[in-house]
């Protein structure tokens, strides 16, 4: 399947994760790497949630990395997190 099929939905739900590891708290964050196959390998994704205002925000991102092993993919994803909280903080939510 094409590239632009992937991206733009026409091969169904692409980002079906692999397995999901269990959260991992950071900075007042919830971390839970989602990591999924992609072209025989895994590929970086997770969701960073928090709490603001009684109110659940999610961001889930996706990163080209891809790695043979699903605990590769899955440590990266949560080293790929940390830093984005720590860049970005709050602002990954607006």
């Amino acid at each position: 399947m094409s590239f632009w099929k992937k991206l733009f939905g026409g091969g169904g739900d692409v980002t079906a994760p692999t397995a999901q590891s269990e959260p991992v708290h950071y900075m007042g964050y919830v971390i839970t790497a989602t990591p999924f196959a992609e072209g025989g390998q895994h590929q970086t994704c997770g969701v960073i949630t928090r709490e603001i205002d009684g109110e659940i925000k999610s961001h889930r991102f996706i990163r080209a990395d891809r790695f043979p092993s699903l605990d590769d993919a899955t440590q990266t994803t949560i080293r790929k997190a940390k830093q984005v909280i720590d860049e970005q903080g709050d602002r990954i939510f607006g």
